[in-house]
């Protein structure tokens, strides 16, 4: 079906789908308005590169047919214009003067991978909080979000989850998982604890200070846990982007990703760096002042402590319904070689 995406929402199983993936959109929505967050509308077009990942869809016009044999293309802006990866830095922005914000939009990376997780376009939430100076606090957001959405949506979408479960064969163990995410508290855990843990009960790890965790080593991770979503904090400062605050030992910053059973990694978030010297020169040293020079006019004219996250709202939907694969929680997915209508 996947070939002919028009014809997906005529069965039961997209159709389910759809209104799981409704209601808790509703839930996103509502935990944040409950909490006093204002839902900004961030820009698709950007110029800029949010994460330096360099894996954007550039933004040009096309003068004549698209079909065509001949076409030429240009700029429409003065610079250049990407699909956004990420509305944090406009968020940021917003912060300064409304304190609490958060988006909820599309989210475009140019990473030709045709995995099971990854989608080309897909939906991202987003979340700044101001005068906060703790991961803590970030923390208590992600997990009072979470868990909100996930049991409004039990709750009101049950007989539709139920559906999809029985499509998919999702096992007893999976439901037993959902519960104890809800009821339990998410655990906390620094990197340099993470190594030591994957190093001593994983006898093909062998991680150095300073490695990425891959997804093996994520899932590893929540397994040896028992299966709780787990916030893994203070990472080396070269794993973490630019924005993220440096900690006092120096060595480390303000970041953290929270692991969930099955899928890895479903969200990511920091401190942001709010002193002036120390991101302007993070910023030269990756030759970003000019393209970020407004980023760091939010700290010259004035600042705050804050910090934020971002989740992938389609991969928590793969993880809720036991989803083998992320094409199928969306109703056009798009991935490489693959946009069809």
């Amino acid at each position: 079906m996947r070939q002919h995406l028009h014809l997906r929402p005529k069965t039961n199983f997209t159709s389910a789908m759809m209104r799981i993936r409704n209601t808790t959109t509703m839930a996103v929505h509502k935990f944040f308005q409950e909490k006093g967050y204002i839902f900004i509308h961030t820009p698709i077009l950007s110029s800029n590169d949010c994460e330096g990942a360099g894996q954007l869809f550039t933004v040009k016009v096309s003068d004549g047919k698209i079909n065509g044999n001949e076409k030429k293309s240009s700029e429409f802006f003065n610079v250049p214009a990407f699909l956004t990866v990420s509305g944090q830095l406009h968020l940021e922005a917003m912060a300064g003067g409304i304190s609490k914000v958060y988006t909820f939009s599309p989210a475009f990376r140019a990473e030709r991978s045709a995995t099971s997780h990854h989608l080309a376009e897909f939906y991202m939430i987003e979340a700044e909080l101001s005068f906060t100076e703790s991961l803590e606090d970030i923390m208590q957001l992600m997990e009072g979000l979470i868990k909100f959405i996930t049991q409004e949506t039990l709750e009101s979408s049950s007989e539709d989850i139920g559906f999809v479960h029985q499509r998919n064969s999702v096992s007893s163990e999976h439901l037993k998982v959902i519960e104890s995410m809800i009821k339990n508290d998410f655990i906390r855990m620094p990197y340099e604890e993470a190594l030591d843990i994957l190093n001593k009960n994983n006898d093909s790890s062998n991680i150095q200070w300073g490695d990425d965790l891959q997804r093996a080593h994520e899932k590893a991770l929540v397994k040896h846990c028992g299966n709780v979503p787990v916030f893994v904090t203070d990472y080396p400062e070269e794993l973490k982007p630019f924005y993220a605050k440096q900690n006092p030992d120096n060595r480390t910053v303000a970041g953290l990703d929270l692991l969930i059973p099955g899928v890895g990694e479903l969200c990511g978030g920091t401190l942001r760096e709010d002193r002036y010297d120390l991101l302007h020169q993070k910023l030269k040293s990756k030759s970003l002042l000019n393209s970020l020079s407004w980023y760091l006019e939010l700290r010259e004219f004035g600042s705050c402590p804050h910090g934020g996250f971002g989740m992938g709202f389609d991969r928590y939907l793969q993880f809720l319904v036991g989803m083998s694969n992320i094409k199928d929680v969306t109703a056009f997915p798009r991935w490489t070689d693959h946009c069809p209508l």
